[in-house]
């Protein structure tokens, strides 16, 4: 039977102790940092949960977030003021395992957790950019944070991601991400056919890439604007993706193993293509 929605929440919250969990109705019980752990915060069913040194200061230095709780240690809060760091609220100061208490056991909080509004998410219309990258059913928030944390690096514009088989921008992701969530817009949409028909009409270059494509990215013809389509691990890119491609590509490895895991092809292939495009054009 499946459990109420309410009592699978609340294990995620749960405190951990010595003695074991404690009973979800026992007095003195701390309230949860976050009432629910796997809520839609693109759409606005629930907050943004950040935790760590990097994520959560560079989401309190963008003046985009709207900061609904703000947690942290004596220390965190210390090294805070003596970045600089402007705080929209008052932290409540509390001890390192009641943090820890609040998030799955092997998050690493670094003295600071926060919930905040999810950031909006960008249109199509709206993009101005010259590098997107188009993600097709990438569902691991590590892989997903990764990606975003490459393409902050590299300068990319937007990433393009659907509003189902994807992780939320919280939590795990945020993590991962290590501040990035605050530099590279996220393009959520319902379709991605529809978003990739998009991009093509607003000149977008569709370079997909696999293990099995035709040719090397590092040979393809590119130009900007670029977006590079990436699939799962695993799955690849799915068929219709590949079919509205201009090109499917691999990145051409000189070793024995011939795929990368796609958070690593993702920073391999922006770097590629940024050299690329950055590059004089030969006559």
């Amino acid at each position: 039977m499946t459990r109420p929605r309410a009592m699978r929440e609340r294990q995620w919250v749960r405190p951990r102790s010595a003695g074991g969990p404690r009973p979800p109705g026992r007095e003195g019980r701390r309230k949860p940092f976050s009432p629910r752990p796997r809520g839609k915060p693109r759409d606005g069913d629930g907050p943004a949960i950040l935790y760590g040194w990097h994520t959560v200061k560079e989401a309190l230095e963008n003046p985009n977030r709207r900061f609904l709780r703000l947690q942290a240690t004596e220390n965190a809060a210390r090294r805070l003021a003596d970045d600089g760091v402007k705080l929209p609220l008052a932290p409540e100061l509390v001890r390192p395992d009641a943090i820890a208490a609040q998030l799955p056991p092997d998050a690493v909080h670094q003295g600071l957790l926060a919930a905040a509004d999810p950031l909006p998410s960008l249109a199509i219309e709206d993009l101005g950019a010259n590098l997107v990258l188009a993600l097709d059913q990438i569902t691991d928030p590590h892989n997903v944070g990764a990606i975003l944390r490459s393409a902050a690096a590299f300068g990319v514009g937007a990433i393009v991601i659907t509003a189902r088989h994807s992780p939320e921008a919280t939590g795990v992701l945020a993590k991962s991400a290590s501040g990035a969530l605050e530099h590279v817009p996220i393009i959520e949409i319902g379709n991605l056919a529809r978003a990739l028909d998009a991009l093509r009409a607003r000149g977008f270059l569709l370079i997909g890439l696999d293990s099995d494509g035709s040719g090397d990215l590092a040979a393809a013809p590119l130009h900007a604007p670029l977006a590079l389509v990436l699939g799962a691990e695993g799955k690849g890119l799915r068929h219709l993706t590949r079919s509205l491609c201009d090109q499917v590509v691999r990145l051409a490895l000189p070793g024995a193993i011939k795929s990368l895991n796609v958070s690593n092809a993702a920073a391999l292939a922006l770097y590629i293509a940024t050299t690329r495009l950055a590059a004089p054009a030969r006559i």
